[in-house]
């Protein structure tokens, strides 16, 4: 007997070769169209928030390059300049998500799409940009809601490694980086449970299982053996034996990288605080659901906090429904520098929802100019990228949005997109399956 011939391969394998075929066209037609297009692009009549000054009604932002050169009130554009109508509509720096894990998971629940974990438990070598994935559909979903960078990071283990801010415009993720190594994380060990009444032998031996900070103690003590031993051999040395994760180490441990602490719980922030203080380590709060009643200790020591996520639920009974929705406002008022992210799950399908996180802190408490700095300036500063991102200012990246209104509005919708100068497409999954839908004919089953 013939074999069938399977029709659906040969149609799927007819697919990929036009796609092959087409994809030089495509990228010589896209490379023409930015060789073709004014250096000089001139937004006249937005409202422009610049976000590190008032607004400006009816301004003139003056875009040449990739940077941004002339942010001011209504005046002449230059000559030879691509003038941009936006009267009507709002100028904003492009949002920032300083938390997420866009570009290394696509569908939670499969696992061969999530590239978020590397075996073992210490893995401060592991560089979240290796693994991005500038393909992936959530780009696009996450781009269309205005968030133009995001800090994609690891997560499982106890060091899972390195982050790195992406902006979420490119072919490739080479040139998608902004900053290929932001702080290195630590995700806090819980504090230990008070020994109880009844406990069995199992519950004994779990006791008398290693300390998790004496473990951390004796990895940052080798890491800061290893960078004596590598400056005493000097330059002119011959090369001492590389281990990969202390190398990856040693900026945090000579104070040049941040270490990102994630930690939820009083006793685990002040923990966590004690270590990066007696060790000398530059620290960044991350999650911090409890950060407001150790508010003090952290401002003391200048540690900020990436809040994780106002959507969430009390932590404890006796607690109001609005606790966690009142931490920004609560750091605010303490004095202690913040930034929003989104929610603490799904962090790269969610990530998209974060404008609407730092609209429930307004919400509560927040004064509505501090909520849109949370995800924009203050991220930027943060996370130490404040000089090219984050606001409206001459020098920095011409990285901004158009909208027809306040971007924490669920209502507004962002109209037009630029990545350091070039326009964004802003086509995504979500809107091609609302058209493909809104076309089905009724009574269809």
């Amino acid at each position: 007997m013939k074999p069938r011939t399977n029709l659906a391969a040969y149609a799927r394998l007819a697919a990929v070769l036009l796609v092959a075929t087409a994809t030089p066209q495509a990228y010589a037609e896209h490379a023409a169209t930015d060789e073709a297009a004014p250096n000089v692009l001139a937004f006249v009549g937005a409202t422009i928030h610049p976000v590190s000054s008032p607004p400006i009604e009816d301004g003139l932002l003056v875009v040449e390059g990739h940077a941004i050169r002339h942010v001011g009130p209504a005046g002449e554009p230059p000559a030879g300049a691509r003038v941009i109508d936006a009267a009507g509509t709002h100028l904003y720096p492009g949002i920032i998500a300083p938390y997420t894990h866009l570009g290394l998971v696509e569908i939670e629940a499969v696992r061969a799409t999530r590239d978020f974990a590397e075996t073992g438990a210490i893995n401060p070598n592991a560089m979240a940009h290796k693994a991005f994935n500038p393909d992936s559909e959530l780009i696009g979903v996450t781009r269309s809601n205005g968030i133009l960078l995001a800090l994609t990071a690891p997560l499982s283990g106890r060091v899972p490694g390195t982050s790195s801010l992406m902006q979420l415009d490119g072919w490739t993720w080479e040139e998608m980086l902004v900053q290929p190594a932001v702080g290195m994380h630590l995700n806090w060990p819980p504090a230990k449970p008070r020994r109880r009444f009844g406990r069995g032998d199992d519950d004994d031996k779990k006791q008398d299982q290693p300390d998790p900070i004496a473990q951390l103690d004796d990895l940052f003590d080798k890491a800061a053996a290893y960078a004596a031993e590598r400056e005493a051999a000097g330059p002119g040395a011959p090369p001492l034996g590389v281990d990969l994760r202390l190398e990856a180490m040693l900026p945090v441990i000579r104070g040049e990288r941040k270490l990102i602490v994630t930690a939820e719980g009083q006793a685990e922030i002040e923990a966590a605080v004690a270590f990066c203080v007696r060790r000398g380590l530059k620290m960044i709060l991350h999650g911090g659901y409890d950060a407001p009643r150790c508010a003090a200790l952290l401002k003391e020591h200048g540690v900020p906090v990436i809040v994780g996520g106002v959507y969430r639920l009390p932590r404890r009974r006796h607690e109001p429904y609005d606790h966690a929705y009142t931490v920004p406002a609560r750091l605010h008022e303490a004095g202690v520098p913040f930034c929003i992210a989104a929610s603490d799950t799904f962090l790269a399908s969610n990530a998209r929802n974060l404008p609407y996180h730092a609209a429930m802190a307004a919400g509560f408490g927040l004064p509505a100019d501090e909520a849109l700095k949370s995800i924009t300036l203050h991220a930027a500063e943060i996370l130490g990228v404040a000089d090219r991102v984050g606001s409206l200012e001459p020098g920095k990246h011409a990285t901004l949005i158009l909208t027809d209104g306040d971007p924490l509005e669920t209502t507004t919708q962002v109209q037009r997109a630029f990545v350091q100068g070039a326009e964004v497409n802003l086509t995504d999954r979500h809107k091609q399956l609302y058209q493909r839908y809104r076309q089905r004919p009724l009574g269809k089953r």
